[in-house]
């Protein structure tokens, strides 16, 4: 697959609708499913441990869920990339038919 100035316009547009996505967003809170497949990835987190306390806690709360709290230069490094690859595709010649 080629990349061409269209596909590369397109990657900058996504890009920059995910940065400003990200700034607009202070957190995200994840359902259960997505937050049980978090804590079998990252063994170190409160669900993978089978403790008294977690076992307690998810007796009282069934449905346990991560929030998740991005950077604040994850949104700027998206926007500036995204903008930059908008910029890029507009100066590469058009595709020859």
């Amino acid at each position: 697959m080629e990349f061409d100035r269209n596909r590369y316009f397109m990657i900058g547009v996504l890009l920059l609708l995910l940065g400003i996505q990200f700034r607009m967003v202070e957190s995200f809170v994840l359902n259960e499913t997505s937050t049980r497949a978090l804590a079998k990835v990252v063994k170190d987190s409160q669900l993978a441990t089978q403790d008294f306390g977690t076992t307690l806690y998810l007796n009282a709360h069934p449905s346990p869920k991560k929030k998740v709290k991005p950077p604040h230069w994850l949104g700027w490094a998206l926007l500036t990339s995204g903008g930059v690859i908008c910029l890029h595709s507009l100066v590469l010649p058009k595709r020859k038919a």
